[in-house]
């Protein structure tokens, strides 16, 4: 099921749910209850309950943006490595050279085509993936420099393959869950704290009060799936993508 359609179905959900809480509340109140009658202390803790809970959800949603953007930050630090590996070796003989783009090309592809559907999957990067690095550094660091220019570009590639398996390792440790269990239930918890409280202040069934009941709850509802939606930054909806290694090395298909 598409992630849009669960969203939808879940702010529905909730909606129906406040909805019939109020009708079946308003039914079952007593005859002499005054909604207007709500003690200010009530209004006073349902005010600061949301402005808490505010402040919380927006502080979940930076850290979990934070996660995807520093994960995409991975992406394109690795990208950018690799392509310098990849241009910097043209002072090497054309054997060297040439080896060493093929093997970049292949980790580069097996990347885009077959590692990010793992992480996306199963939440890990790929052994396969992690031999073709290792390849890379062995063609680069196991090579002796026959002329001083090439010694020149030899320390600079080394760096870069430091670089690119840096990356790569920040990107294998962002694959799953940022949230821990605790904060989800921080979360969950306060919704249904602050959703209570409409309810303490004595809603009635008018459709202004229905609607504006139903709006806050969905508005909760929405921002509890973008967090979730943001958690995962290789797997879910809104993700890092693998653009950059598709931009520098073009003629990788995707």
């Amino acid at each position: 099921m598409p992630e849009w359609l669960v969203l939808i179905l879940a702010m529905l959900a909730v909606c129906v749910v406040v909805v019939i809480i109020t009708l079946v509340r308003h039914r079952t109140a007593a005859d002499d209850e005054d909604p207007s009658e709500t003690p200010d202390v009530i209004e006073y803790m349902t005010m600061w309950i949301g402005v808490v809970y505010a402040i919380v959800l927006g502080l979940a949603i930076a850290g979990v943006w934070e996660g995807r953007s520093a994960a995409q930050d991975h992406v394109q630090a690795e990208a950018v490595a690799l392509h310098e590996i990849s241009e910097r070796v043209r002072v090497y003989p054309a054997d060297v050279r040439d080896r060493i783009r093929d093997d970049v090309n292949t980790y580069v592809g097996h990347v885009v085509d077959t590692e990010w559907k793992a992480m996306s999957d199963d939440g890990k990067v790929t052994e396969r993936g992690t031999e073709l690095l290792d390849r890379i550094r062995a063609d680069v660091t196991d090579y002796e420099p026959k002329t001083d220019f090439e010694a020149q570009a030899y320390q600079p590639l080394v760096d870069q393959v430091t670089a690119a398996d840096q990356a790569r390792s920040a990107r294998a440790s962002s694959t799953g869950e940022t949230m821990p269990g605790v904060v989800w239930f921080g979360l969950g918890s306060g919704a249904v704290v602050t959703i209570g409280m409409i309810f303490a202040l004595q809603i009635r069934r008018t459709a202004r009060e229905l609607i504006l009941a139903g709006l806050f709850s969905a508005l909760i509802a929405f921002l509890l799936f973008l967090i979730w939606d943001f958690d995962a930054p290789y797997s879910r909806g809104v993700t890092a993508s693998a653009d950059p290694f598709l931009e520098l090395f073009p003629h990788i298909g995707g």
